[in-house]
């Protein structure tokens, strides 16, 4: 089943914003807590072959994924988060690498990928 897994979106206005596109697409969503971000994410997904992993991982900063969306759902969060005003830097979606990661992993990697993406697009300007 589709499912989008929602991290430290703290400010009220933006989560219920976030909820009501995933509502209006017909797609469950869970907010994670802290405690949980040492979890597998096909842990925390509920997929088979997966147990609890270690606490204390953490993080603070937002961000969203996405597990088991067809392209049409995928394109259109994408779309609606976009059109919406609030927008998370840091998406995933879940894959046979990334499932047995915790959450505090996937926010690391994904937050290389992002500070990468970033100075190669300054250093681009700037030729």
């Amino acid at each position: 089943m589709a499912t989008v897994l929602l991290y430290n979106i703290k400010n009220p206005d933006k989560r219920m914003t976030i909820k009501r596109c995933l509502f209006r697409l017909g797609l469950p969503c869970r907010d994670v807590e802290p405690a949980a971000f040492g979890h597998p994410l096909g842990y925390l997904l509920g997929l088979e072959g997966y147990a609890p992993g270690e606490s204390g991982e953490s993080f603070e900063g937002e961000m969203l994924v996405m597990h088991n969306l067809n392209r049409l759902q995928f394109g259109a969060l994408l779309d609606a988060l976009r059109t919406s005003g609030a927008p998370v830097a840091l998406k995933a979606v879940v894959t046979e690498t990334n499932a047995s990661w915790s959450s505090a992993r996937l926010y690391q990697e994904l937050e290389k990928e992002h500070r990468a993406l970033q100075s190669a697009g300054k250093r681009k300007k700037h030729t």
